[in-house]
């Protein structure tokens, strides 16, 4: 069957509709079917949002150099041809370690996209992106061979899962060690911020790994772990990390905390028995080999100056270590008004221990005359 020009001008029409020239700051509908394009060739271009930033001005760049073409970051005409013949997903070849080029890269990014660190997006199948093609087929419940096949490629071409908000833990810094820090180290390097070795150490290149993820997530990138990063994270992760003095913010007793929270869980579990000086007497005796006597509000008083000082910190400074001793003068139940109330923080910016475990001390309201007793 013939096709007259008008009917062949009209096919084409339908088929490559025109698209407005886009380049840095642009934003719009226009920007976000970009960025879906540019996702689905197998480069990265951040979070689909609409707004023509850095991220995918250097996903633009990478594709154009990848299909020949002029690598200058604007989306024009050419560039828009090229995306809209890319398959979705991009080239799939079987690949494994030794393989080379644009299909790696595509690889490598897809890896990336789905939470799994290939190393840099460099179009070299090496050990790490090997590791990464692993750990995904084991996930995803495919033969850990590390070779990337048809079923391998359809699970990374699937949209990865969203990584929904919500996780706490203990507050972290450079310097702290132990489980915390090794969860965290997992979790970064399974997001694609590289912390190095899950060591249990928090060090330098830790903290880098944190200031990253924090400010792809428009958080102040300071470095510190705490609710916010720990949320943006979605993990939950129990136990209190190690923190030598010197640190900042002070130091408390980790083998305190553990000790309390473990006299806390034998006597009341989650509920309170009306024992709390003697949850933390027991804390400080099974840590120490010394005994505090006192109630609540007379704890802080009987606490020896040579193994505790008292410190002007606010609950909410002193729930983010572990170890500290909180003392009040009164509180708002009958018995409180009388004893007061005394518990040992757990580090993670929220609970604390005595003869229960308090999930949220910072959310408890009506008590007064706050102390805080730090080790020495």
């Amino acid at each position: 069957m013939r096709v007259s020009a008008a009917a062949r001008s009209n096919i084409y029409a339908a088929s490559a509709p025109s698209q407005p020239t886009l380049k840095l700051g642009s934003s719009g509908a226009s920007v976000k079917n970009l960025q879906q394009a540019l996702a689905n060739a197998g480069f990265s271009p951040g979070a689909a949002d609409g707004q023509f930033g850095p991220k995918t001005a250097a996903a633009v760049k990478a594709f154009q150099s990848a299909k020949g073409l002029v690598a200058d970051g604007i989306v024009g005409p050419k560039t828009w041809a090229k995306l809209t013949a890319a398959p979705s997903g991009g080239a799939t070849p079987t690949l494994k370690q030794g393989a080379t080029g644009a299909s790696v890269t595509n690889l490598q990014n897809r890896l990336a996209q789905h939470g799994f660190n290939p190393g840099a997006a460099d179009g070299q199948f090496g050990p790490k992106t090997t590791a990464a093609v692993k750990a995904f087929q084991s996930a995803k419940g495919l033969v850990a061979d590390g070779v990337v096949g048809p079923k391998t490629w359809a699970k990374l071409n699937a949209a990865p899962a969203p990584s929904a908000p919500g996780g706490s833990g203990p507050t972290l810094k450079q310097g702290y060690s132990g489980a915390p820090v090794t969860a965290l180290q997992n979790r970064l390097n399974q997001l694609g911020f590289n912390a190095g070795a899950a060591d249990g150490q928090f060090g330098p290149k830790t903290t880098a790994a944190v200031k990253a993820f924090q400010s792809s997530k428009g958080l102040t990138a300071d470095g510190v772990v705490g609710p916010k990063t720990w949320s943006q994270l979605g993990i939950t992760v129990g136990g209190t990390p190690s923190i030598p003095p010197g640190t900042g913010g002070g130091h408390g007793n980790s083998a305190l905390a553990n000790n309390a929270r473990s006299v806390a869980l034998s006597m009341g579990g989650y509920s309170s028995q009306g024992l709390c000086a003697t949850g933390v007497s027991r804390a400080i005796q099974n840590t120490y080999g010394i005994k505090v006597w006192g109630n609540g509000n007379q704890i802080d008083d009987n606490l020896p100056r040579n193994k505790f000082k008292q410190v002007n910190l606010s609950l909410a400074e002193a729930l983010k270590i572990p170890g500290l001793v909180l003392t009040w003068e009164k509180t708002s139940t009958r018995l409180g008004s009388i004893y007061g109330h005394t518990a040992i923080t757990s580090g993670d910016g929220r609970s604390s221990y005595s003869d229960f475990v308090e999930s949220n001390t910072l959310g408890v309201g009506g008590r007064s005359g706050f102390k805080v007793f730090m080790p020495i």
